[in-house]
């Protein structure tokens, strides 16, 4: 499942720290610094406002308030070797996840997004490779993630990593106050480590 190949990126084994994560010859995965927090708050939202129709202002914002998502999870960025910012994520910190709908012993995450002038490169691929081996580093049985049904590129990649639809967790859900949309709802299994 996990590719060294360099246009997809490598994933760090168990013994390395999340701190190290997950590089490559083209771009590192590793905590966003707060001196980055407006420019992966702006790739973030380039991403959603590139790929997804009507975006309401409050979500817009909401997408480029890195310094607020990191008070509730970590946000990851893939950068390149200038610095420059190719992609982020959002990911619940152990034990304290992001979303209702992720159960105890899972890690959800959210918001993945890969900056327009990055597509193509395998850098969504790695990131949620990165949120794979963060919860195998955990002991998290499942990572779970939801996704608005217009996400069709997202959908696509989950399902080519062995994400599975989680029919039973869907539904409206409020992502803003008064806000209701339809969310799907995806999982991937980890097997148990072996002790």
């Amino acid at each position: 499942m996990h590719s060294s190949s360099p246009d997809q990126g490598t994933v760090p084994s168990p013994d390395q720290t999340a701190e190290a994560a997950s590089h490559s010859a083209d771009w590192t995965i590793r905590l966003v610094r707060p001196e980055e927090y407006e420019r992966a708050g702006d790739v973030t939202a380039e991403a959603y406002l590139s790929s997804y129709g009507e975006l309401s202002d409050e979500y817009v914002a909401s997408l480029r308030d890195v310094a607020g998502r990191v008070q509730d999870g970590d946000v990851w960025v893939a950068v390149d070797a200038n610095g420059d910012i190719l992609g982020t994520v959002w990911v619940a910190r152990e034990g304290k996840p992001l979303a209702d709908m992720a159960q105890p012993g899972e890690t959800d995450f959210r918001q993945l997004a890969v900056a327009p002038v990055a597509r193509g490169r395998g850098i969504g691929e790695a990131l949620t490779h990165h949120v794979i081996e963060l919860a195998r580093e955990r002991g998290s049985h499942r990572v779970v993630m939801n996704s608005g049904p217009e996400m069709t590129g997202a959908h696509a990649l989950y399902a080519k990593l062995g994400f599975q639809r989680m029919s039973e967790r869907e539904g409206l859900w409020e992502v803003q106050p008064g806000r209701w949309i339809e969310l799907y709802a995806f999982g991937y299994d980890l097997a148990p480590a072996l002790r």
